[in-house]
This record gives structure tokens, C-alpha cells and sequence, in this order.
């Protein structure tokens, strides 16, 4: 079976389909197993079909202002975030964690590029759209969780809810009722401000629940890019599970948390 650096030379051709059986059913070994690097290719996966999808519609679009700056500030996210790793001491691993985990927010990095060059010219409206953005998200912020081993108390992150976006919410009480384990929150970026998200493992795979302020959408459930995004509105703003789950798990996580974020 591949280790983590053996596997890096490896993840563009099988994300690509270009790799020999034997090969192919070697990484798919490893990632079964490791999580950081399955992140890392859902992430590149994403890429790799938001390229083909949009490829006409890239060639002849400018990007504006908007995606512009949010570009650069995941730029810089990318280049500072090895630099805060390496402060993280994680001896069961040899692998730098700096190699591990600028791939995860380049790749992250060119999910938004590539989706915001038709995110913005699209409607706003598109919950498709919408969904391939978080995605990315989810994607890049749960690699680097992977990496980092970062975790937060329940109350930790209702304050910092609390003081980012004025949003006095109570996570569920018994998240383990629901197969569902807390991993912790941080702000991502979104158009031209910032938006919520609070992250839990259900049954050890990452789900991600997103908060965006002073919107709303209807109540919608779509998969894009290998992934359930459902959707829902509630006091002026819209709330998006994410996760790479059966349709079915992915409702009753929603439902879920529904019944306590508002």
C-alpha cells in the first residue's frame, strides 16, 4: 500500500484516469484509510470537473473585482498556513506538514478561481452554484483539519459566532445521538464577505454546516461534485449541509441540526 508521499506523484493521473489498474486500486487502498489524503483528491476531483464543465464559458470570461480580491486572500491563506503548521508538532508522521498541507489549499484555492469565474457572471440564485463553492470549502478547511488536528469545545465556538457575525446560536446539545462528533468553526470567505462554518465528523466523515448571513434560499437538496448540499432558510439566513453521504444521511443530519441552529 502507497504511504502519503509516495501517493503525491500519483494524485493528478488518478484523478485524471490515467493510472494502470494495479496503481489505481493501490491509492484507492490508501484513501480508504487516510483522510487527509482523500480530501486532497476530492478537492483536486473538484477542480478537475469544474474545469471540463466550464472550460468554453473560462475562455471567454473576465473575472471582476470580487473574485479578484477573494483570490488573493486565499493566497495568502495558502502561503501562511504551511508556516503556521510547522508549529504543530505531529510526531507520528514523517512527512513535513507543510508539504501536506499546501496541496490541499492550492487545490482549494483553484476550485474558487475556476467556480468563481462563473460563479460570479451567474445567477445568485443558482443553488448548484452555491453548492460547488462550499464544496471547495469544506474540502480545503477539513484537509487542513486533517493536518493541523485542531478541535474546539461547543462553547468556544458559540463565542466565536457570537463575536464574528452577531449570531447568538446553541449547537446541538447531543450531537452523538446523531452519529455526529464537533470538530470546530472558522470563518470562509464568500463573494465579498465572510460566511460561517462549523464542522463535526458523522461516523468519522467529514460533514460540513455553513451559515450565510442576510440571505435566503429556498429549501432545495442537489449534489455536485461528488457531494449532498441541503439547503435551507431560516431568520435571514441560509444554512447548507455538506457531505460526502448517502442522500438519506445527508436529510436526517439537516433536519438534525435545523432543529437547534436558527
Amino acid at each position: 500500500m502507497h504511504n502519503c508521499d509516495s501517493l503525491d506523484s500519483l494524485v493528478t493521473p488518478f484523478v485524471d484516469g490515467e493510472l494502470t489498474d494495479t496503481d489505481r486500486r493501490a491509492v484507492e487502498d490508501h484513501l480508504r484509510v487516510c483522510p487527509p489524503c482523500y480530501t486532497r483528491v476530492a478537492a483536486e476531483r473538484a477542480v478537475h470537473e469544474l474545469v471540463r464543465a466550464r472550460r468554453t464559458g473560462l475562455c471567454r470570461t473576465e473575472a471582476p473585482d470580487a473574485l479578484h480580491h477573494r483570490c488573493t486572500a486565499l493566497a495568502r491563506e495558502a502561503k501562511a498556513a504551511p508556516a503556521f503548521a510547522q508549529r504543530i508538532p505531529n510526531p507520528e508522521s514523517r512527512i513535513p506538514t507543510s508539504r501536506r498541507v499546501a496541496p490541499f489549499a492550492l487545490a482549494a484555492s483553484l476550485v474558487v478561481v475556476v467556480g468563481g469565474a462563473f460563479v460570479y457572471q451567474a445567477t445568485d440564485k443558482s443553488a448548484r452554484v452555491l453548492a460547488a463553492e462550499l464544496v471547495a470549502d469544506h474540502a480545503k478547511c477539513f484537509a487542513m483539519n486533517s493536518v493541523l488536528g485542531t478541535h474546539q469545545a461547543a462553547a468556544v465556538v458559540e463565542q466565536s459566532m457570537a463575536a464574528s457575525f452577531d449570531w447568538r446560536m446553541h449547537l446541538p446539545a447531543d450531537p452523538a445521538s446523531a452519529g455526529l462528533e464537533l470538530v470546530g468553526a472558522r470563518p470562509c470567505l464568500y463573494g465579498e464577505g465572510k460566511i460561517a462554518h462549523v464542522m463535526y465528523r458523522h461516523q468519522g466523515h467529514p460533514v460540513s454546516v455553513f451559515m450565510l448571513p442576510d440571505t435566503a434560499r429556498a429549501q432545495e437538496l442537489v449534489e455536485v461534485l461528488g457531494h449532498e448540499a441541503a439547503i435551507w432558510c431560516a431568520n435571514n439566513r441560509t444554512f447548507v449541509v455538506v457531505a460526502r453521504e448517502p442522500r438519506r444521511e445527508v436529510e436526517q443530519i439537516a433536519s438534525f441540526v435545523r432543529a437547534s441552529l436558527h
